[in-house]
């Protein structure tokens, strides 16, 4: 097996996080790709929702957007965004949303709307919110997945786009948010799991080869370790193997 990257080991690390059979809304990007690794390796049988309305989607290759056209060719269903928001992931019925973003914090609130500045003048505007907000607030569980550096893993956000613990305890109840939100944070060195007590990110795991110091040093503020800080699993030759065989599609020109 050729040399893993460290965001081969990231995505097959947050492919894991998903079970077999749960409901999850998907971000396009690092958490597409990891979901689709999980449907073909242990999760068979995981349905994928994109905001696009596509329900129980089979792509056979990368999905380049939520509007590739992919995704309604091999969808179970396709409905309208209305009905995806309303009926499915505020009502509840979605088990996982997995997210990723350009800041995170030690509350893992994610930013995906500007950096530095205000609203109106910032120095990056970013995508925006789509439907984060959203599914941040009403997924029963949130995973999170992104790089991570001093730069992304920040002390305070610049925007809010999507909660994670607001300002700590008791947040998301004053908020009125359905989910628990997030439970895992899975970056290119490590696991972050929320404290059950400050709801405060906690480095719980490395992957191979990375060592705490290097976790905190990537880290913009004063990141708080497990007793027992544990070192992930690598990746096996079939999750590297199909990971790889998936990204490849990325290149691939689409069939018409």
């Amino acid at each position: 097996m050729s040399e893993v990257s460290s965001d081969e080991t990231m995505i097959v690390a947050a492919s894991r996080a998903l079970r077999d059979a749960a409901v999850c809304f998907v971000g396009i990007g690092q958490p597409s790709t990891a979901a689709n690794l999980a449907r073909r390796t242990h999760a068979p049988n995981l349905v994928l929702i994109y905001e696009s309305g596509t329900l129980g989607a089979k792509p056979d290759r990368l999905p380049l957007s939520i509007g590739d056209g992919i995704l309604a060719d091999t969808a179970d269903s396709v409905i309208g965004v209305p009905e995806v928001f309303n009926y499915w992931l505020q009502a509840g019925r979605v088990d996982i949303g997995f997210l990723g973003g350009a800041q995170l914090d030690r509350y893992a609130n994610i930013n995906t709307t500007i950096i530095g500045g205000d609203y109106a003048h910032p120095s990056v505007r970013l995508p925006g919110a789509g439907g984060a907000p959203e599914i941040a607030a009403s997924c029963r569980e949130v995973v999170i997945v992104m790089r991570q550096s001093t730069r992304s893993f920040v002390e305070q956000v610049d925007f809010v786009t999507s909660v994670g613990f607001g300002d700590g305890p008791g947040s998301r109840e004053r908020l009125g948010l359905r989910g628990r939100g997030p439970v895992t944070v899975i970056t290119d060195l490590g696991v972050l799991t929320p404290d059950p007590r400050t709801c405060e990110l906690v480095l719980t795991a490395t992957h191979p080869g990375v060592a705490v110091a290097d976790v905190r040093a990537a880290t913009g503020w004063d990141l708080r370790c497990a007793t027992d800080v544990h070192t992930t699993e690598p990746p096996t030759a079939t999750e590297l193997r199909v990971l790889r065989e998936l990204v490849a599609t990325l290149h691939e020109e689409p069939a018409r």
